[in-house]
């Protein structure tokens, strides 16, 4: 799909829209045509040398949070030449516009605030939230990323700060699965923060006001998912970064209304699982025959875990043998079931008191990772505690005692929440580990064999469900679908053909990955009856017309 001017927009109003503006690639015969003699230098360029000048400019920036200020401003003036440079460079500029970077830019989001993108509703405006809506600059929208600010990666809450995930997160619908820029909007519900820090900043942008709770909170979101519903109907509505006691019961709320899906919840748990699957078939130990135990049991560890478990009875277990190879860890050590205040999702991850009676080392009877260890023996370690430096050499070491190959994910992002790095992690095994990260790590060598760590992040997933949906025209987004996506991301690993590379394809190879996640989910889809039948030749056309390529018309 090409963006075409509808001549509605001349002159400097045109080189200030970033969805038409082709800045010096405009040519002679469009600058007479719209106004923009003597507004632009006379030499006309194409994409290609834009973007060579585009990327020696982001290269000579020192520091990271420079480069994706940058990026972000160039994506503010021409989306096409910005999308080309990322497509261009997809492996470089990832880490600088989404995870780890954007970290630290919803941290600083109002210092380095510098032009509106997407819609900021605050509870204040909460009475005219379908105004607001019609203010969106695209008429057509049919993908929405939306948060609350309230639980930023591990970085906590953030406030109007978040707004960086959704503007992050829509960047790469687009770098990585294909969907037109034009037809997306990041949004962020401002229900107010928490975070003295944001408060009593002088610079802070967002509603200074502690966050609301209760059934204001819940209401004030029941307010936008229904105005979402009258404005567009068969939009695909993405929760991002919602706090845990939230986050479960928006997603079970809204699920059966509209085309809705929480990437934390399930598109965390469908990256892990592909990564998980690929791991074992290399091991050749079907994932039934694992114990996996956790460090982090909020609702992206139970939605792993409850992935995982799936996965395990599609395999020959019963639900309740699957479960209780299944170990949840928090702070107040593993899940059982005299533990006070437990959420009703970790509820169905909690081992029987009993069973685990004489499990502890501790004087107040709690269970902690490094008991699980010596007593469960798992196989198979995932952190998203969000809390840097938890995986200790003794608790590796100890695993590493009772299985050959132990597999490790310390998923939390950034770089800085990294459960370990991989580095250690290869070291505390003697290098037998078969591990994956949340963030991007280099390759770790030891004994004279390098090991190539795999980034299991997200984006190997949201990117090709968006795809995928908005191609076969889904209405829901269901378990079904994202347990197809996990399955083709697992048949894609390189690892299957050669144990040296890692468990998941290259970052530069995502868009492929794309293409191939959005056709296993779009199957899926037409499948269980949420979109309409097609043979496979009419969805693969679907999805190819639906990519978008960055190219000027």
């Amino acid at each position: 799909m090409h963006i075409e001017n509808d001549q509605s927009k001349t002159g400097i109003d045109l080189l200030f829209e970033p969805a038409l503006n082709k800045g010096t690639a405009f040519t002679d015969v469009e600058r007479v045509k719209y106004g923009l003699l003597g507004l632009l230098p006379p030499h006309v360029e194409t994409l290609e040398q834009q973007t060579v000048r585009a990327y020696d400019a982001m290269k000579a920036k020192d520091a990271d949070l420079e480069k994706h200020i940058y990026l972000r401003s160039l994506q503010d003036t021409n989306e096409i030449l910005f999308y080309n440079l990322v497509v261009l460079h997809v492996q470089e500029m990832m880490p600088l516009i989404y995870t780890p970077v954007v970290g630290e830019a919803c941290q600083k989001f109002s210092e380095i605030y510098r032009h509106p993108r997407g819609l900021f509703i605050s509870y204040p405006h909460r009475e005219q939230i379908d105004l607001i809506l019609d203010n969106a600059i695209n008429d057509e929208v049919e993908a929405i990323v939306v948060t609350d600010g309230e639980r930023i990666l591990g970085l906590g809450d953030q406030g109007a700060g978040g707004m960086g995930i959704p503007i992050g997160k829509l960047s790469l619908y687009t770098a990585a699965g294909g969907v037109d820029p034009r037809v997306t909007l990041p949004i962020i519900l401002d229900a107010g923060t928490n975070n003295k820090e944001r408060l009593e900043d002088p610079l802070y942008i967002g509603w200074r006001h502690e966050r609301i709770t209760g059934d204001d909170y819940f209401e004030f979101v029941d307010q936008f998912v229904q105005a979402v519903k009258r404005k567009w109907p068969n939009v695909l509505l993405q929760f991002e970064d919602f706090a845990q006691p939230h986050a479960e019961p928006l997603l079970a709320k809204y699920r059966d209304q509209l085309c809705t899906y929480n990437d934390d919840i399930q598109g965390t748990a469908a990256v892990a699982a592909g990564t998980l699957l690929a791991a074992c078939k290399i091991m050749d130990k079907p994932l039934k025959e694992h114990v996996i135990s956790f460090l982090g049991a909020g609702s992206a560890g139970a939605g792993i875990a409850e992935q995982l478990i799936r996965i395990m009875v599609d395999e020959g277990l019963s639900d309740a043998d699957a479960r209780k190879r299944i170990f949840m860890v928090d702070r107040y050590g593993l899940l059982h079931d005299e533990m006070d205040g437990l959420m009703s999702f970790q509820q169905k991850l909690a081992h029987h008191r009993p069973d685990i009676a004489d499990w502890s080392s501790a004087e107040d009877g709690s269970v902690s990772l490094l008991d699980v260890m010596k007593q469960a023996r798992p196989s198979i370690l995932i952190g998203v505690s969000g809390q840097g430096g938890l995986f200790t050499e003794d608790i590796v070491r100890e695993m590493a005692r009772h299985t050959e190959k132990p597999i490790i994910f310390p998923l939390s992002n950034p770089t800085s929440r990294a459960e370990a790095i991989p580095e250690d992690l290869i070291n505390w095994t003697d290098g037998k580990a078969l591990v994956a990260t949340g963030s991007p790590f280099d390759a770790v060598n030891y004994n004279g064999e390098t090991h190539y760590i795999a980034q299991s992040n997200n984006t190997y997933i949201f990117p090709g469900v968006g795809l995928g949906v908005l191609a076969c025209g889904a209405t829901r987004v269901t378990d079904g679908m994202f347990m197809a996506s996990a399955r083709a991301l697992g048949e894609l690993s390189p690892a299957l053909n050669d144990h040296h590379e890692p468990l998941l394809p290259p970052v530069s190879d995502i868009r492929a990955v794309s293409k191939s996640v959005a056709r296993a989910v779009a199957l899926q889809a037409q499948k269980e009856g949420v979109a309409p039948s097609t043979t496979e030749e009419e969805l693969d056309k679907l999805i190819e017309e639906k990519y978008w390529e960055p190219s000027y018309d």
